[in-house]
């Protein structure tokens, strides 16, 4: 191969990196509407150059008009019947260029544009309509306007696909334009809504911050009061007062042990007694529960009773397996009667006493403070748990206006070569 012959073996090209810019948030709106303003200014000299080389087509049409009304097609030599046919086709066309073929508006405005767009729309079509009924006329008897106008027809056809397709792009780019000013709109309430719960949050805390100062005053006055002597005397106080259910439980014991014996003619004698309603209950406690009405102000009352079931015994009346068993068990609650009265009088002096002395130390204030405290915990423990909610919430929000950032940022790239990060 001679020196520099040969094709020279291409190096290659590099690709340039997109163009990135930064910008924030405030700056779009003024972003599209500097890209609108460009785009209806380039779309409107586009059109306006298509409108400027499509209106001497239709002049082109109006003087083929022109000519094919002077022009007789030399239809004297053909048939009468073809005659009429060709000459009423040909004027068809005649009328059809002189009402359709109309000279396009200037283009000032967008409006102007979708205009132009609706005229040669609408031109074509009923030209379009016309010469297709015609066409064997048209293209036998004139052919030499046929080959013109079809060259025509298809060049402002093409002329209008261009005006048609930018129309729809510039729909595109204010479709696009519209997305991005709702979801600018959206991220703008998110915002509103950001700082709500923000707010509340910081409300919350100062809430927590006061309740965590009011816990510890009251903690350290529970403490104080713990630490007091008279409080450590009224502990002293309650646990005598809480043995107390013990010595109850065996007196209690003694005082069953006694009416359990004597429980079945006790029975009977309530069924078949007429007594007044105190003594009615009563008798009804003696064979429930025995304790609770051994007092000096019923001890008459019940040696009556006693008396009654051995005088019933006695008769007949209540039936037991062994009299003279009942009749010493009747005599023994008897002789002890006086003895387990006096123990349950002293157990319940003793132990009102004690009550007194203990409900003398109490502190008041303690309850009052302890329960204060408890209400305090749990107004708490609803703020935290709230602040964590609105929290949940702020991230859902931020992870949301991040989504309609990117989907600006991919919007805005769509319709411009500049590719934009947005700062937030």
């Amino acid at each position: 191969m001679v020196f520099g012959w040969g094709k020279k073996k291409e190096e290659p090209k590099s690709v340039d990196a997109p163009l990135i810019k930064r910008i924030q948030l405030s700056d779009i709106p003024r972003i599209i509407q500097q890209i609108l303003e460009l785009r209806t200014a380039q779309i409107l000299s586009d059109i306006k150059s298509i409108r400027d080389n499509t209106e001497p087509l239709i002049k082109e049409i109006i003087l083929i008009g022109d000519a094919l009304e002077k022009d007789d097609l030399q239809v004297d030599d053909i048939d009468k019947h073809l005659r009429i046919i060709v000459v009423r086709g040909k004027q068809q066309v005649i009328d059809m260029i002189k009402k359709d073929a109309s000279h396009l508006p200037d283009v000032a405005s967008y409006s102007d544009a979708e205009n132009i767009n609706v005229i040669l729309n609408q031109m074509l079509k009923k030209i379009g309509d016309v010469l297709g009924r015609q066409t064997r006329v048209i293209h036998i008897f004139a052919k030499k306007y046929a080959e013109k106008l079809k060259e025509i027809l298809m060049q402002m056809k093409s002329n209008h696909s261009k005006i048609q397709q930018m129309l729809t792009n510039y729909d595109n780019t204010q479709s696009a334009s519209t997305e991005i000013l709702e979801s600018l709109k959206e991220i703008e309430d998110l915002e509103n809504e950001l700082s709500k719960k923000e707010q509340r949050i910081s409300e919350l805390r100062c809430t927590i911050d006061s309740l965590d100062k009011k816990i510890l005053t009251s903690e350290e006055s529970i403490k104080k009061i713990k630490n007091s002597d008279d409080y450590a005397k009224f502990l002293d106080s309650k646990r005598i007062f809480d043995d107390f259910a013990d010595k109850k439980n065996q007196i209690k014991t003694q005082v069953d042990s006694q009416f359990t014996k004597i429980s079945r003619p006790l029975g009977r004698y309530e069924h078949i007694s007429a007594m007044d309603k105190e003594q009615k209950l009563l008798l009804s406690k003696l064979i429930e529960e025995p304790f609770e009405v051994l007092l000096l102000k019923n001890r008459d009352s019940i040696i009556l009773i006693l008396e009654n079931v051995r005088k019933g015994i006695s008769s007949g009346s209540i039936s037991v397996k062994d009299t003279e068993k009942s009749f010493s068990q009747l005599t023994e609650l008897e002789e002890s009667l006086d003895g387990l009265i006096h123990q349950v009088n002293d157990f319940e002096e003793e132990k009102k006493k004690i009550q007194n002395q203990m409900n003398a130390l109490e502190p008041r204030e303690l309850s009052e403070l302890t329960k204060n405290l408890k209400h305090m915990m749990t107004d708490k423990e609803d703020s935290e748990l709230k602040i964590k909610t609105f929290q949940s919430e702020i991230n859902e929000i931020h992870s949301n206006t991040t989504k309609l950032i990117s989907k600006i940022e991919n919007k805005l790239r769509t319709f411009t070569n500049t590719v934009y990060s947005i700062a937030y």
